[in-house]
């Protein structure tokens, strides 16, 4: 399953497409030797060949831009959570808000893309504000882990929802 619009794609990404990465023992399978595995005739990967598996990912998106009245952010923002399902959390003030929430991606760099993308794609559908991307931060799940155990780093998302900062 393809994330992202219909139609023409965003410059620079005619040759990487990103996909949704499945779960567990058929991650990174074709289509085809996923269903042959499920019903118990597994094909062994060809020699050399690489499985790819899903991680979680820890992604904080901060946005800003101009001022926008308080309830109108809300409302925005919790569109983009029943939206977005996956949405952790979100800080707001009138002229900026952080999103915090877990993406399963392949590695990095998909994490990242599809973050980079969630504010512009829902921003019509969600009503957002016309803010800007100001900063992006992805971890994996054992170093997001590792700085809450040490004490550093973002405690975890609690209470869930949207909240005023």
């Amino acid at each position: 399953m393809r994330r992202g619009r219909p139609g023409a794609l965003p410059r620079g990404t005619a040759e990487r497409t990103l996909t949704s990465v499945g779960i567990g023992r058929d991650a990174g399978l074709p289509a085809d030797e996923e269903g042959a595995e499920r019903k118990g005739a597994a094909r062994p990967a060809p020699q050399g060949e690489r499985r790819e598996v899903s991680r979680l990912w820890h992604i904080t998106l901060s946005v800003s831009g101009r001022e926008a009245p308080l309830k109108e952010v809300r409302r925005a923002l919790e569109q983009l959570a029943h939206d977005h399902p996956f949405l952790l959390t979100s800080r707001y003030a009138n002229d900026h808000a952080e999103i915090r929430y877990w993406e399963e991606a392949r590695d990095l760099h998909d994490a990242a893309a599809v973050a980079l993308r969630l504010w512009g794609e829902h921003r019509s559908t969600a009503k957002l504000p016309p803010w800007e991307i100001v900063g992006l931060e992805v971890i994996d799940r054992e170093t997001y882990h590792q700085r809450v155990a040490e004490g550093y780093g973002p405690p975890p998302a609690s209470p869930v929802g949207v909240h005023p900062y």
